[in-house]
């Protein structure tokens, strides 16, 4: 009886588990749309006022005719509506977000080294500012004020201009904590403000890290690692609690952590690639951008052995080798409860 009535307990114990750990939820990712056949890994993203979704990709081995960056649109429901050939671009684009006050659509180039102010419906660019040779350019944020802060994955700095570009200074220049020579290569990546506007939350990809750069009057304090271990700490976004939302490329999940570092939710997986060459849940997530109710994250599906990286054999590159069809991923954005 005593042996039976153990068993239960454990039996119990058991079933109860999924209630402690439920912020580690990894189901219900929804693929939102797919990009136009021939067109491959989709990068950076961000929506409108209307919620259409905007993505640009990185093609790291296009055919000849797509040699410029280019544009895509969807609906909110994901219907596809259009893509535009980006003047004056390289086919190597990576974030992309409308300026808040001016309202224009401002795109990375990182085979240029340069930021393009993009026409969405025509794909007429004019150059924004440009990068010394040799940097990075590879996330983009605003202050309350509208300057524009853009990461330098390469050379592990972070430039911020005017809102018309003006005014270009390497407002941290070359800090350690900013730079990797680990794996994927890029150092400084997703970036984004908390809501009070005094500190800078940074992602480092190749060191798994978010830095922290506390700001006093626009100016940048002393860098600081605020967690690490998320692996391919690739694009943030940062909720009205100040909870940081950070795509771990290498981990193929959403990774929120609050503002002490603590990790609170873990968020989709990877369940291998469908019939169609689509991958199924999330496949090296780069950039995630929030709308309403949901969380949309690109599924760059990077296979790292194309890139020349040094070390690029990673978990994901024979899986994203397989993929034929690629698609941009939804999911809830809620923090499923935690038990402390």
């Amino acid at each position: 009886m005593y042996s039976f009535r153990v068993s239960v307990l454990i039996l119990a114990s058991l079933l109860l588990l999924p209630l402690n750990a439920g912020a580690w939820e990894r189901g219900d990712i929804e693929s939102f749309a797919t990009l136009p056949a021939g067109n491959a890994n989709p990068e950076g993203i961000t929506v409108d006022t209307k919620g259409n979704v905007y993505v640009t990709t990185f093609a790291i081995s296009p055919p000849p005719d797509q040699l410029v960056g280019r544009l895509f649109v969807f609906s909110p429901n994901g219907q596809f509506l259009r893509q535009v050939s980006i003047a004056n671009s390289s086919n190597l684009l990576l974030g992309l977000a409308f300026h808040p006050q001016a309202g224009k659509l401002l795109v990375l180039d990182l085979g240029k080294a340069q930021v393009l102010s993009v026409d969405p419906a025509t794909g007429a660019s004019t150059v924004f500012a440009t990068f010394p040779a040799g940097s990075g350019p590879n996330a983009l944020t605003f202050d309350k004020q509208g300057h524009v802060y853009i990461s330098d994955s390469f050379r592990g700095s972070i430039w911020r201009t005017d809102a018309n570009g003006g005014n270009l200074t390497e407002w941290v220049a070359k800090d350690p904590l900013l730079t990797t020579t680990g794996v994927p290569g890029f150092g400084a990546n997703g970036l984004e403000f908390n809501k009070a506007g005094d500190a800078l939350f940074v992602a480092n990809t190749g060191n798994d890290t978010v830095v922290k750069i506390p700001v006093s009057g626009g100016t940048p304090g002393t860098l600081s690692v605020l967690t690490n271990s998320i692996n391919g700490a690739d694009g943030l976004i940062i909720d009205d609690d100040d909870n940081i939302w950070v795509a771990a490329n290498q981990a193929d999940e959403i990774v929120v952590i609050d503002k002490s570092g603590k990790a609170i939710a873990k968020l989709g997986d990877f369940d291998g690639i469908d019939k169609h060459g689509a991958p199924i849940g999330l496949l090296f997530p780069a950039s995630p951008v929030r709308f309403g109710d949901w969380l949309y994250v690109t599924n760059l599906s990077l296979d790292l052995r194309k890139t020349g990286m040094p070390g690029p054999q990673t978990v994901d590159s024979q899986w994203a080798a397989q993929v034929t069809s690629h698609t941009i991923a939804r999911l809830r954005a809620r923090i499923p409860h935690v038990r402390e």
